[in-house]
């Protein structure tokens, strides 16, 4: 699978290390449909999300656009266990 740059920087900024707390959700989701992932709305700000076999709900955030911290070690660890990380893109 081919990610464009502006994915793999999504993707960079995910598993940065200390965990970045300016990462726009909407980038993220973007970075999902482009793996592929099945993605369905849950109840209020739910997001379903499946790849790989691997599934996860997340929360959008609002109103603020950016992903908290806790949030985005959580989309981390749904990639990771889906096995998607930074050097196998």
């Amino acid at each position: 699978m081919k990610l464009s740059s502006k994915h793999r920087k999504t993707l960079q900024a995910i598993f940065d290390n200390p965990v970045r707390s300016d990462v726009e959700w909407k980038k993220i989701e973007s970075l999902f449909v482009a793996l592929d992932a099945e993605i369905s709305e849950g109840r209020g700000s739910r997001i379903r999300v499946a790849l790989n076999d691997v599934r996860a709900v997340f929360h959008r955030p609002h109103p603020q656009k950016e992903t908290d911290k806790g949030a985005l070690k959580s989309v981390r660890r749904f990639l990771k266990e889906a096995g998607i990380t930074p050097s196998k893109m």
